[in-house]
């Protein structure tokens, strides 16, 4: 009878914090803000909507079309919408070659948020930096900022590429 007691106590404990939790409200904000700052393009082959990249079209750092060497530029990526909110890339190139990429918008929301990301976008800039493309891995528990910074950072590459 003691177990039956102690075993029903726990399983509405847990309801009532199931209950309790309160999930991520819809991103809010539109894909096109603060779109391309580079070249003028709008990024219209990024739409935001969490899908990755798709392999061939990863590396525009690889040449074609990139400015001369030595030519020093910073393009902003279009904003991307993910679940929890737009995840936005800005890039800087030396000629083809990445040379710094930092998130400029982030999902900060909520403690969550910020949690995961503090730890998330250091790893991204790094990725990318050592990749030198888009083509960068997925961090762990962070997967729609690593899609939407994917998404956001290979607009930005196309941009610098002019296409």
């Amino acid at each position: 009878m003691r177990r039956a007691v102690v075993a029903s106590s726990a399983t509405v404990a847990g309801i009532v914090l199931l209950l309790s939790l309160k999930p991520h409200e819809a991103a809010t904000t539109p894909a096109a803000l603060g779109a391309g700052t580079g070249t003028g393009s709008s990024g219209a082959g990024s739409s935001g909507t969490g899908a990755g990249t798709d392999a061939g079209a990863a590396s525009p750092s690889a040449g074609a079309g990139g400015a001369a060497s030595g030519t020093v530029r910073t393009v902003t990526g279009s904003a991307a919408n993910t679940r929890f909110g737009p995840v936005q890339v800005k890039v800087t190139l030396d000629g083809t070659k990445i040379t710094k990429v930092e998130a400029v918008e982030y999902p900060t929301h909520d403690r969550r948020d910020q949690e995961i990301n503090s730890y998330a976008v250091p790893l991204l800039n790094q990725e990318a930096l050592d990749a030198q493309s888009a083509d960068i891995d997925v961090v762990s528990g962070a997967t729609f900022t690593s899609q939407g910074y994917t998404t956001s950072l290979q607009s930005a590459l196309d941009q610098a590429a002019g296409r």
